[in-house]
């Protein structure tokens, strides 16, 4: 069975970036028809939501137009092209590897509807094979860009001497509805931003970086209510129960202790955790459990502060911070991702 290197990671962020009391007034723009208390309650969760700007692929004034669904997944169609294809261009650079080394491709995005899917455009743009296998990975929300690194896993460790990308792009901004007044758009609002990024892995002998030791995926029974999408005529209608981080919670210990057993690992042995910010709830329910392992999810929370939660590509934002690190060999890694389903997505990291 072949070894799983991740050989490289990149990201690549949209033109447009505001800082989170640049927002505010636009807020407080687009809910004038509201009651005070109501429009004082949904600034103070944007003052509170950890995130300190974000990024998006259009202007944050136009995201408070009346824009139609078709007009927003037009601007995610087109902008999210652009955003694949710069950081693929980006991850290939940094390992100095070829587009038509590649022979697989997985891309990853819930926050649009394109068919054919992002691979399609980047197997012309960037000149891949036309034998390169094809897998796009949608409607799994933040989890996908840990699920991609499952899958990509699964096609390495069976088929030594190959190479593989997955792009990850999201725009959670395309999602915003103008109209819903709900809790769940005010704190997806809140905590949202846009952004790409890519991971290059290999199965080749002289492949350098972490390898893959172990993965797997935790299914929560009768939660499918917890997260998700409405597809509705203005578009995908956020799904967002305040119940998740308790969820987390009553779940944490079987979510990490037997992963780790079957791989022959436990907590004392995992330097460095590699979490997925999914909003400042979440961040605070992990950082507990994990603190009193005597953890920390430093590189989590500064990822949330500096981009917000940008669904699936996030978490590998995180794991670009550990591979820039100087980390020991034999050193471990704990990759954590929660999304729709709902499920936990868990990658062990060797270097």
């Amino acid at each position: 069975m072949s070894e799983t290197r991740i050989v490289a990671v990149s990201k690549q962020l949209p033109k447009y970036c505001r800082e989170t009391k640049e927002i505010i007034p636009l807020v407080d723009l687009w809910l004038q028809n509201q009651e005070e208390r109501f429009r004082r309650k949904v600034v103070k969760i944007f003052e509170g939501a950890a995130v300190d700007k974000r990024y998006s692929i259009m202007d944050p004034e136009e995201v408070f137009l009346a824009t139609s669904f078709e007009d927003k997944n037009t601007i995610y169609a087109r902008e999210c092209k652009k955003l694949g294809i710069k950081v693929l261009e980006n991850a290939l650079s940094k390992a100095s590897w070829s587009p038509e080394s590649l022979d697989y491709i997985i891309t990853v995005s819930c926050t649009g509807i394109m068919i054919p899917s992002l691979d399609a455009y980047l197997i012309n743009e960037l000149g891949l094979r036309q034998d390169v296998v094809r897998l796009p990975v949608t409607e799994m929300g933040c989890a996908a860009g840990v699920s991609g690194l499952i899958y990509a896993h699964n096609f390495l460790k069976s088929n030594p001497n190959k190479r593989i990308a997955i792009v990850a792009v999201e725009s959670p901004t395309a999602t915003f509805q103008l109209n819903d007044y709900s809790m769940a758009n005010m704190v997806s609002a809140a905590i949202f931003g846009d952004g790409a990024a890519c991971v290059l892995l290999s199965s080749e002998e002289d492949a350098l970086g972490p390898k893959i030791i172990g993965e797997d995926m935790y299914h929560f029974k009768d939660t499918a209510h917890l997260m998700g999408f409405d597809l509705t005529n203005h578009g995908l209608k956020m799904i967002l129960d305040p119940a998740v981080p308790e969820t987390i919670a009553s779940h944490f210990p079987a979510i990490v202790h037997p992963f780790l057993e079957r791989y022959g690992s436990d907590i004392s042995k995992v330097d460095h955790l590699i979490f997925h910010p999914g909003g400042k709830k979440i961040v605070q329910t992990v950082e507990a459990l994990f603190g009193t392992l005597g953890k920390n999810i430093d590189d989590t929370r500064a990822v949330l502060k500096e981009y917000g939660n940008m669904s699936s590509a996030t978490v590998l934002y995180v794991l670009e911070r550990f591979m820039e690190k100087d980390i020991a060999p034999g050193e471990q890694g704990l990759v954590l991702s929660f999304g729709p389903g709902f499920s936990a997505q868990r990658v062990l990291l060797e270097w």
